[in-house]
């Protein structure tokens, strides 16, 4: 496998969002990761983007690091502005890990789904992942699972047209 994987991550719960930051410590440890995710939490926006007000984007820093780069749009924003404007060309594309389990009808709304629904119509093998808890939340193990399905999906692919919803029990 490539060493040099390009990893696109972003959610819906923001770009200082605890679930995002484990991920991303999770997957550098395989990849180069990009972040392009909302400033604040942008969560049941469903597949919504931003048309009425111009979109921004700006450096963030997490410890005084440049973590990524923070956007006043929705996820689908994110996506779009990763690929066209930040010229963003990932691998795989994960979102998450949300705050939250995506299941059911709730799907529909979920700005987590709907960023790699976005990535999915970018032809970029994408899957979300949530942490069924709102209580106590240990995003690790979820992080880790990450890792190991991107594997699996850099290896083998996901058929055209297919993205995955993933959602871990706490």
């Amino acid at each position: 496998m490539n060493e040099k994987i390009k990893i696109l991550l972003t959610n819906d719960d923001a770009i200082n969002a605890t679930g995002l930051h484990v991920l991303y410590k999770e997957m550098k440890k395989i990849g180069e990761v990009s972040i392009v995710a909302p400033d604040s939490e942008r969560s049941a926006v469903g597949h919504a983007i931003t048309l009425s007000d111009p979109l921004r984007v700006f450096d963030f820093y997490k410890n005084g690091q440049f973590f990524g780069y923070a956007v006043n749009g929705t996820p689908a924003d994110c996506v779009k502005l990763a690929y066209w404007a930040l010229n963003i060309k990932p691998d795989i594309l994960i979102s998450g890990i949300n705050l939250g389990s995506n299941t059911g009808i709730n799907i529909i709304y979920s700005g987590t789904v709907s960023a790699a629904t976005e990535g999915m119509f970018l032809n970029i093998p994408s899957f979300a992942i949530s942490l069924t808890t709102f209580t106590n939340p240990n995003f690790r193990i979820a992080a880790r699972f990450a890792r190991k399905l991107s594997r699996i999906i850099l290896k083998n692919g996901l058929p055209k047209g297919t993205l995955l919803n993933v959602n871990v029990p706490a």
